[in-house]
């Protein structure tokens, strides 16, 4: 492997509780509605738990471009993310998603033991850490409007994956 990695980030997909999506649906999605040449996510994993290779991990994602995380991380994306509604954020995942994340995680960890686990929305405006003060275009000053971090994403707190990063493995 070529790229660095520094960090494993978690997202959601942001859809309604129950409602399954594909590998192939995000990549429509990412193609079609953000302009990009395939999916940004490396891995997805379904509501059943099984997990999907999205983009190589060998290749830059695209999902999370602030301050250049997609450089060095590996995006991995769970289906849901939000309550029926399809607005309000939640912890919808399923047992299947937690233990495959757990897995996964696991498994990411051996291969790039020094990379650090973040959830999406803890990434914010690089301008806003430098100057707290400062209206960026992206986010205008507030962390909670920035364009890559303005969702709930990935709606439940990462860190309680945090014991698999402590690990001996280091």
């Amino acid at each position: 492997m070529s790229r660095e990695i520094r960090e494993i980030i978690v997202h959601c997909t942001a859809s309604p509780e129950g409602r399954e999506m594909t590998v192939k649906q995000i990549d429509d999605i990412h193609r079609n509605q953000n302009k990009w040449r395939c999916i940004g996510y490396h891995k997805v994993i379904y509501l059943d738990g099984s997990i999907h290779d999205g983009r190589p991990i060998d290749e830059m994602g695209a999902h999370c471009n602030e301050d250049g995380h997609n450089r060095y991380s590996i995006g991995i994306v769970y289906v849901g993310g939000c309550a029926k509604d399809g607005k309000t954020p939640k912890d919808t995942r399923t047992p299947g998603q937690k233990v495959a994340l757990a897995n996964l995680l696991e498994e990411l960890h051996k291969k790039f033991p020094n990379a650090n686990l973040h959830g999406h929305r803890e990434l914010v405006c690089s301008l806003k850490k430098k100057d707290p003060h400062h209206p960026c275009s992206s986010c205008k000053g507030y962390p909670a409007l920035c364009i890559y971090a303005k969702k709930s994403c990935p709606s439940f707190d990462v860190h309680e994956y945090d014991y698999i990063f402590k690990s001996s493995t280091k």
